[in-house]
């Protein structure tokens, strides 16, 4: 049997046929009792590094408990097969296919949308549902919620399609939780990419590689070497998008917040809240309570060039909700700048120190209109383990010599 798995692992990792020693020489030494301690054991023995961990997890699983479970590369292949397929109008139901083609060629003006609102609110004096005229529910109307209106401004309750321009509500999302362990790890590992090391305190480490080197350069008289301790000197800012269409990645993001929240590895560390677009207020939690927020101006002022930036969030959204003023998705919130000022804001101010994160594998070939202006103006990178090192490297090297979307896209005109 264990040469069966030992077989069975090398075709998924790079394991050896000392490491299978290792583990027979444990089992013959009765240091493994149970399954439990066996797949503890034997982790430690074939994986070389934290990256590891999940594909020996998921064989262990396929091997012992037959789950047939997929692996990390079988997985992204059927994405990409799926996402490669083209979207046909014929296989639409014909119900919706003339209200798609409506909406794909709709020209479309959001302060006219927000006056027609305000006219219908001074109009309308009873409950009114599945309609196409009046605010209320379901129906075809442009304003109330649960309906069908592919451009309409959701008012209360739920969505129907999805497809809200704006919300006359405050809605309340979830803070990112600060306490999960499983799996963050790895995350942990890639984040300790950014350091920036100082010398602090009195010369009371001792440096074993100078000490050697000085004692044999003096015939073997002891000679030791002491330094100061070096800590790192790095300063993070974390910015989160929640709510809408991040929902379905709260648990990737809640990972790289706890990780990052739990670590001792920065000097210091502060995390903010935005939905959609960073505006003039950003929120100390996910329920955007004004009285813990910070003015955008404030923020600059708070926090210098030398702190570093990480943005979440998957840059998806209304363009006018990025380039027009008044183009928040909360109909009483009245932006006066749109939400590309402040984000150019942030890049000036921080320079080369800041980074994108998004949850959504990028792809060049094919991404919404505003990620495409987002990733030109600021280098973006997937939220997976290799995204967070590729971002961690360029914020440490200060983005010297690494070609990031903003060079991908630099001809790109908005």
């Amino acid at each position: 049997m264990f040469v069966d798995f030992f077989y069975y692992l090398k075709e998924r990792l790079p394991v050896s046929l000392t490491e299978y020693m290792t583990l027979m020489e444990a089992l013959d030494k009765g240091l493994i009792s149970n399954m439990i301690q066996f797949y503890y054991i034997s982790r430690s023995i074939f994986c070389k590094n934290e990256h590891q961990f999940d594909v020996y997890d998921i064989a262990f699983a396929n091997f012992f408990k037959d789950a047939q479970l997929k692996f990390p590369d079988d997985i992204k292949q059927q994405l990409w097969d799926w996402l490669e397929k083209p979207l046909d109008l014929d296989e639409i139901d014909p119900r919706y296919r003339e209200e798609l083609q409506e909406f794909l060629h709709m020209n479309f003006n959001i302060e006219e949308l927000q006056q027609h609102f305000e006219e219908l609110m001074q109009k309308q004096d009873e409950e009114h549902n599945f309609g196409s005229q009046w605010i209320g529910t379901g129906g075809d109307a442009q304003f109330g919620h649960s309906g069908r209106n592919p451009m309409g401004m959701r008012i209360g309750g739920g969505s129907g399609m999805r497809m809200a321009v704006q919300i006359a509500q405050k809605r309340i999302f979830r803070d990112y939780r600060k306490d999960i362990v499983l799996d963050t790890r790895q995350i942990k590992v890639a984040l300790k990419r950014l350091r920036k090391l100082e010398e602090i305190g009195k010369l009371d480490e001792l440096n074993i590689d100078k000490t050697i080197n000085k004692t044999a350069k003096n015939g073997g008289d002891i000679e030791l070497v002491f330094e100061k301790r070096r800590k790192n000197n790095v300063k993070l800012l974390l910015l989160m998008d929640v709510g809408g269409s991040m929902t379905p990645y709260a648990h990737l993001v809640n990972k790289l917040f706890s990780a990052a929240n739990n670590m001792s590895h920065w000097k210091k560390f502060k995390y903010y809240y935005f939905h959609n677009c960073v505006y003039e207020t950003l929120y100390e939690n996910a329920q955007r309570n004004p009285d813990e927020a910070i003015d955008f101006d404030e923020f600059l002022k708070k926090y210098d060039k030398k702190y570093k930036v990480v943005i979440v969030g998957d840059a998806a959204m209304a363009s006018w909700e990025l380039t027009e003023r008044y183009g928040s998705i909360y109909y009483y919130h009245r932006n006066e700048m749109p939400g590309i000022y402040y984000l150019r804001e942030i890049e000036n101010h921080f320079k080369k120190n800041t980074v994108w994160l998004n949850p959504e594998l990028i792809r060049f070939e094919w991404q919404p209109w505003t990620r495409k202006i987002i990733s030109s103006l600021i280098p973006m990178y997937n939220l997976t383990i290799e995204g967070i090192e590729e971002a961690m490297d360029y914020l440490r090297r200060g983005g010297k010599r690494m070609y990031t979307t903003v060079d991908h896209l630099k001809n790109f005109n908005y």
